[in-house]
């Protein structure tokens, strides 16, 4: 038997254990059920996550894998079958059992050096040839790096599968914490216990344009639950006033539109949410004066008074703007922005000027012009409180 395998090397560069003849595996046969014990008891005192007792499912678990494993590297051609998953679910379990993969890994190793010390002394008591030997452990060890490739994927998709159970867990939080009206704090409670997230003392609510929940999750890291709402992305952010938190989420937000709510009780999730995606669309509507990125509705609030009820903005503009009203529309709009410049500064011409573009004499000329048109109101407190709030409600409910 000592010229058994006469050309073996091409074949040795992909599942080189099914290249080994039929001689090889009559000859190394006998040896698996003596094999098998053997790696059994070197993988039970060799790797210490495995340091327990063989008769129960772990030890029956394990030699079924490793006979497994032996009866299919010596398969011939004719008796060969389809790999079952035994490896992948191998590498299942691990993930399972909350351990790394580093003991089966470890078990494949110890497996391969004793199978193949066993099974190079039945060779050579075979009298097979020193080549053939090379090629019986380069099999083994390709062998045993196949088997690991199948635990390392069992183990990635089973990470995979967790990942996801749990992210679908955290947004079904999320959306149970921005719910109006808020749901029973018991169910939140459970919610949260469910996705292993503990709920903290305050929380502030993102609101970001756009789907992209995912991987705003990824950016935002443990701290925050995220989930997509109806064209745009909620989050739930915890103890957004830390230090350093402000610069995590312009972060995550990478310069889309986005806001952040009052910092509330998780209690009260639903409230800080509402108003940052109030927030959200005033500035998308282009009520707002402010860059893409992060913004804070809590530095928002007069647009958001003002912006709750469209049908009053509409109505406290046109009733307090009306002696504008028969003016042409380009001295309309002269005198409106006149007007919001004066009331802003104080009356003071030339910071009216400077931020209008235009000579301190022109300014004097149209706030003339508004006193012969609103009269005493220009000095009454109240008055000037009354057409600053139509000014600014103006900008976020125009007439229909």
């Amino acid at each position: 038997m000592s010229s058994v395998i006469t050309d073996l090397g091409p074949r040795l560069t992909d599942r080189p254990w099914e290249a080994l003849p039929t001689e090889v595996a009559r000859a190394l046969r006998p040896e698996l059920s003596a094999l098998a014990d053997e790696i059994v008891t070197a993988i039970s005192e060799g790797v210490p996550d495995y340091a327990r007792p063989l008769g129960g499912p772990f030890g029956r678990a394990l030699r079924a894998g490793v006979e497994e494993a032996l009866r299919q590297f010596l398969a011939t051609p004719d008796d060969r079958s389809a790999r079952s998953e035994v490896y992948v679910d191998l590498g299942r379990g691990e993930m399972r059992a909350g351990r790394s993969l580093d003991a089966l890994l470890s078990a494949y190793r110890i497996g391969a050096r004793v199978a193949w010390r066993r099974l190079a002394a039945a060779g050579e008591r075979a009298n097979l040839s020193p080549r053939t030997l090379y090629a019986v452990a380069e099999a083994i060890f390709a062998y045993i790096d196949e088997l690991s490739a199948e635990s390392i994927e069992g183990y990635a998709r089973e990470q995979a599968a967790a990942a996801g159970a749990l992210q679908r867990r955290r947004q079904r939080l999320a959306a149970l914490l921005v719910e109006d009206p808020p749901v029973p704090p018991a169910a939140v409670e459970a919610a949260a216990a469910d996705a292993g997230w503990t709920l903290p003392r305050t929380v502030g609510a993102l609101a970001v344009e756009g789907e992209e929940a995912d991987r705003l999750a990824v950016r935002l890291g443990p701290d925050a639950v995220v989930t997509p709402l109806a064209g745009l992305t909620g989050a739930l952010v915890a103890d957004p006033a830390a230090p350093g938190r402000r610069r995590q989420l312009d972060t995550a937000v990478r310069e889309r539109r986005a806001v952040l709510g009052p910092a509330v009780d998780w209690r009260e999730a639903g409230l800080s949410f509402a108003r940052a995606r109030r927030v959200l669309r005033l500035a998308a509507e282009g009520a707002l004066k402010a860059p893409d990125g992060l913004l804070v509705a809590d530095e928002h609030h007069l647009p958001l008074m003002l912006a709750g009820d469209a049908r009053l903005a509409r109505d406290l503009a046109r009733g307090a703007l009306a002696p504008l009203a028969g003016e042409t529309e380009l001295s309309r709009e002269r005198l409106g922005s006149t007007l919001e410049a004066w009331l802003r500064h104080r009356g003071r011409t030339e910071e009216v000027a400077r931020a209008l573009h235009v000579h301190p004499q022109t300014v004097r000329y149209r706030v003339t012009r508004l006193r012969e048109l609103f009269g005493a109101r220009l000095d009454d407190p109240d008055g000037r409180f009354e057409l600053e709030l139509a000014l600014r409600s103006r900008a976020l409910a125009p007439s229909e």
